[in-house]
Formats: structure tokens, sequence, C-alpha cells
């Protein structure tokens, strides 16, 4: 007897609707699984057959064969277990199939009947729920990631035999409610600007980078503070808005690193792989790739402290995600796209002893000419020429450490980024614009400068030898600059902040 149940398949971060086909036939007992299975969903026809005996019910001694149509598309994952053994079930009667209709099936099975959690869900019922099915079966373990999207009527399973049985007597749905966001809820943060004693200009620079998204470069002496900085920059952004945590929200569930802390889905996130990180672990890899560090930056913050110990050939696939908002990896299994919107923060030192320019008391560079100016090169001009702002983070003194003068807390500079936050939304008309995504036409639309601010503009792009790319970027943060003194026009002071974050001494290329 031929019987079918509705699943899905995710492929990278694609979601494709799968049809389980299972057919009982008299013949020499065995079971195949068709339509281009990987190894674990291979593996499931063991773990199906052992649920069901130990749930009281008899898989069938017969041939059985299991398609996972459309048959040209490749199938990984353990959550087809469930959607196999319920169709097995079906074929063989041991199961009321009605309540089943227009109805997703998804979930791991262990060999005693327990169903257990898998990853991916979210993304999987945002797509089916964009296809028009209102109904799905989902294991317990996925209660608190499945509440969060709304208007799906859910049934939690914990047990095999637990859902045989309540659709013989009638199944009860759960609707879901989705997540509600409470703007105005901020949780206490354990890193505070407040403790970076001095660097001022070290706070501008991360304060105009949150008002407007864009990528900052720190260079400075060992103990400076600019690991500190970065860490606390995620606490003076603002919190995810509905949509934007929900992207997150179904990379990471794709990753299978989905926190249960709802709140945690408003915090914007925070990556910083290790220097010896592969291409690969920031792309995103294998076989069937999953998303990399870049992606899992999207809409948060992406921290390379020692940025010249990187592999440059590693950094260099930096330069089309900073630009496009998304990365691009091709595998023999297809071609895969993932988001990558995100903020890069880099941190190096001048030199490799870590003290060329900021010789004082008692502090000398030991480093040669050529290893400074060989250092420096590690990182490409192109990838530089990305980066929106350059800061140096001086030497702290002892006056710094011991004074008795309270520091700004992040509580204070994000209000300060949400005024300019909010300033940018009424230009725009829209929530996801920030000034760092401006295109080029919308900066001749948006970037206004004044008769002034032209003439400095005019004068530094010859001096400076800009490109055109750094124009746009100097442009970018201006308006920035200007929003966060609420003004329309940009102006000459704004610029010539601008430019300050824009020339530095360690940043030129010889």
């Amino acid at each position: 007897m031929l019987a079918k149940v509705v699943t899905a398949s995710l492929i990278g971060l694609q979601v494709v609707k799968i049809d389980v086909e299972v057919d009982t036939a008299n013949g020499l007992p065995a079971v195949n699984i068709v339509g281009l299975p990987d190894a674990a969903v291979k593996e499931s026809r063991d773990r199906v057959r052992a649920a069901i005996d130990n749930s009281d019910m008899e898989f069938p001694m017969q041939r059985v064969t299991v398609n996972l149509a459309p048959a040209d598309s490749r199938k990984e994952g353990t959550h087809f277990d469930l959607p196999i053994a319920m169709a097995v079930l079906l074929s063989t009667e041991q199961a009321n199939g009605n309540p089943l209709k227009d109805t997703v099936i998804i979930g791991e099975l262990s060999l005693d009947g327990t169903v257990m959690g898998v990853n991916g869900v979210l993304p999987m019922m945002l797509e089916m729920k964009a296809r028009g099915y209102q109904r799905m079966i989902l294991p317990w373990d996925n209660h608190q990631e499945a509440m969060l999207v709304e208007g799906i009527h859910c049934y939690f399973v914990t047990h095999l035999k637990e859902l045989v049985t309540d659709l013989a007597k009638g199944i009860q749905f759960e609707l879901t409610m989705g997540m509600k966001i409470d703007e105005e809820d901020q949780a206490s943060l354990a890193e505070d600007f407040c403790e970076i004693s001095g660097q001022d200009s070290l706070k501008r620079a991360m304060e105009i980078v949150a008002a407007g998204s864009h990528n900052l470069m720190m260079v400075g002496p060992p103990g400076s503070g600019k690991t500190m900085a970065a860490r606390r920059l995620p606490g003076i952004l603002p919190e995810l808005g509905f949509e934007e945590s929900m992207e997150v929200a179904a990379i990471y569930s794709a990753a299978g690193l989905l926190t249960k802390d709802v709140h945690s889905l408003k915090t914007r996130p925070f990556r910083a792989p290790h220097h010896t990180a592969s291409a690969v672990s920031l792309t995103g890899g294998g076989r069937v790739p999953r998303p990399g560090e870049i992606s899992l930056s999207h809409h948060g913050v992406l921290f390379l402290d020692e940025l010249p110990e990187f592999d440059k050939r590693t950094l260099e696939i930096l330069r089309q995600p900073l630009e496009d908002g998304h990365v691009t990896v091709s595998r023999s299994a297809g071609t895969f796209s993932f988001p990558a919107r995100f903020m890069m923060i880099g941190a190096m030192n001048p030199c490799p002893c870590g003290y060329y320019g900021f010789d004082e008391k008692g502090q000398h560079c030991h480093c040669a000419p050529y290893q400074v100016q060989r250092y420096a090169h590690r990182i490409s001009g192109p990838l530089m020429d990305r980066v929106d702002l350059f800061c140096e983070a001086r030497r702290i003194e002892y006056e710094d450490l011991t004074t008795t003068k309270t520091a700004e807390s992040s509580a204070t500079i994000r209000k300060r980024v949400m005024k300019a936050r909010a300033f940018q939304r009424e230009r725009y008309g829209m929530e996801n614009i920030k000034n760092a995504y401006l295109s080029p036409s919308q900066i001749k639309q948006y970037c206004q400068l004044e008769s002034d601010a032209a003439k400095l503009m005019e004068t530094a792009f010859d001096k400076m030898k800009l490109s055109a790319r750094a124009y746009h970027r100097m442009m970018k943060v201006s308006r920035t600059i200007a929003d966060m003194d609420l003004s329309e026009v940009i102006e000459e002071k704004h610029l010539a902040e601008a430019l300050q974050f824009r020339t530095n001494q360690h940043f030129q290329r010889s």
C-alpha cells in the first residue's frame, strides 16, 4: 500500500518541500531509500525499524520502498526519521492518516521511539508557512524555537507511540504566537564602556560605527584597550528588529547554535574568530555548506583581532561580502547564498613587536623598517579601501587608570546612537537602510555638502588620492556624523571629523 507525508529539507539556508512516499509490497523483507539520501538518511531505516518495534507496533516484514521526492535534490539530516516512520505506519494502516493531510512532519527518532529535536526547524517553518502550510508536527525539544513563528498550528511530540495514539483519538494543535520584542527592554550589560580608561577618540569612533553600521580598523600598542572597546560595541547598538531577529535566528538554527534564551534573539551577534580560522570557516563550507562566521555575524559585529596574523587569502574573501552584504559559495552539491551584512571591526599592532610609532617611557620598537612594512602589507590595499574609519588607540597613562572622573556608560552612548538611527529612519522612511548601505545614487540624493564642506572634500580627494570607493565611504561617514548632530546638511565640521578618521600614519601604504 502507498502512503505519503510532507516534510522539508534544508540545504545551506535553502528549504525544499519534500514528499515522503512509502510503498509496502510482498517480497523478501528489505528497506530501500531512494531520492539522493545522504548517509544519515540511509541510516534512518534502522532507527525507524527499532523505534516502531519498541513502540508496540510492527514494522512490515515486506519489501519497503521509501522515495524522497523530488528525487533530483540531495537530502541530508536526521529529521526525516519521523516522517518516514509515519509513512510506514500509514502504509500498513497502523495509524490514522486523516489528521495528517497538509501537515508537515519533522523529527529525529531514538531507538526506543523518543522523538528528538533537530537543527534548522525555524527556517523550515518559515518557508513551509510561506508555501501555505498551516499545521506542523515537531519535536517537543524544538518547542521554544517553533513558538517564534506566528500563526502556525503545531503539535509537539515526545514519543512515536504518543503521536499514533493522539491521531486515533483526535490530535490537538497549539497555535504559535510569535516572538514579541519590547523595544524598551534592554538587558543589563556585563561589559560597559565606562570601564575603558581614556581613549576618547576610540570611543567616539565606536559611537560613529554604531550609529551608521560602518567598518572600523584600530591600531595601537599591546594593552591599549582595542579588544575591550570592540567587545563593548554590541552594548551601544540598537536591539534587533523583528525581521532582523528572524533572519539571524534562522541562520543560527541552521547552524545548530540557536539558544533557548528569547532575549538573546534581541541582541546583535558578536563573533570573534581566532586568527587561525580558515577561509571555509568564515564563508561557510562543508560538502553541503553551512553558514560561516560572516553569516553568523549578520546584522551584528565581526571582530577580527590581530588582523595581520590571519592568513592573507582568508582575509581577501571578505572583499565581496563587505560590498554586497551576502556571500555565495559554490560546491558540487550546488550554489548557496548566505546573508552577510555585518560590521567588520579589525584590531592590529603597528608592527610585530607592537610599539612602532608609540615609542615612549621605556618602550621602544625593535623592528627593522622592512619588518614594519611587510607586517602592514599583510593586509591588502583593496581590503583597507573597504574600511570606513581608522583609529589609533594610544598608550594608556597612569593618570587614566587612577582618575576619579566617571566615564560615559554604554547606556548613555546608546541613547545618542538610537537618536541618530531614528533620524536616519525618518529621512529614508525604511527601517533596514543604514548609512553604510547607501548606494551611489542614494549618496547623491541624501549626502548634500554645504559649500565649505564641498571645497574641503575637493581638496582632500586630490591630496589623499582617494578612490571612488573611498570617496563614497567618506561621504557615508560624514552623513552619520551629521545625523548625530541631527543635521540634514553635511557641514564642514562633519566632513573634517570624517577626514580625521581617514588619515593616519599607521595606515598609509608606502
